[in-house]
């Protein structure tokens, strides 16, 4: 059963390493990130997963990590990097600086249709007594002219309604989310979203917004949910 969970955004400028100068930037970012983690810590679970997308549908056992060598960077995650995305890999940073390894990773790609993601959510909701996620998901990246994407202007009252569906724990409302539009406004969050609503399913979480931020013209949300 989920009891507690935790949504992070996953841009690689997260790392310092590859933020480099600008890293002090997102140190406000860092800490949400770090004040949602580490309240998956607190939570007494007896199983932390991490969601997040990926090139296809997979699971990867506790000993799987990542690296940035993608990104120019020789930073190394877990003792099997190279296994895990990217989203997975900042996942496994994140709970590493709150001390936690997780116990499990779940990939999903970004064709996952709705109704798949929500009985993935379901399945890793059963697998333990006590469950909490932390899902890895950036909102649209066409947000604004420095955008990596063209402009479009559905983009921030799509990242709007998302960050009050987080903070408001709504899973009707992110269960919802359609895939053409998330596509279309290049947001990487959505089927690791509706995995979370899965995951609660019928119940009714409490939800904390703790960062709602657009510094390079993609939406980063931060929140972290109680059942």
């Amino acid at each position: 059963m989920l009891i507690a969970a935790a949504v992070c955004p996953h841009p690689p400028v997260l790392f310092p390493e590859v933020a480099q100068g600008a890293a002090p930037g997102l140190d406000a970012l860092r800490t949400a990130c770090d004040l949602a983690v580490a309240g998956l810590g607190a939570a007494g679970a007896d199983r932390l997963y991490v969601v997040g997308r990926g090139p296809e549908e997979r699971r990867h056992g506790s000993g799987a990590g990542g690296d940035l060598r993608d990104f120019g960077v020789d930073v190394r995650v877990g003792p099997e990097p190279g296994v895990l995305d990217l989203a997975a890999t900042t996942g496994r940073w994140l709970a590493g600086r709150s001390g936690l390894v997780p116990d499990g990773y779940l990939e999903v790609p970004s064709d996952t249709v709705p109704g798949r993601a929500l009985e993935l959510g379901a399945e890793l909701a059963g697998e333990g007594e006590r469950v909490v996620l932390l899902v890895m998901g950036d909102g649209s990246a066409r947000r604004a002219e420095h955008s990596p994407g063209y402009v479009d202007e559905r983009a921030i009252p799509y990242d709007d309604a998302v960050a009050e569906a987080l903070a408001k724990a709504d899973t009707s409302h992110l269960a919802g989310l359609d895939p053409a539009t998330a596509r279309d406004l290049m947001v990487a969050g959505r089927p690791a979203w509706q995995v979370l609503a899965g995951a609660a399913g019928d119940r009714a979480p409490t939800g904390d917004l703790l960062a709602y931020e657009a510094p390079y013209g993609v939406g980063y949300f931060v929140a972290a949910w109680a059942l």
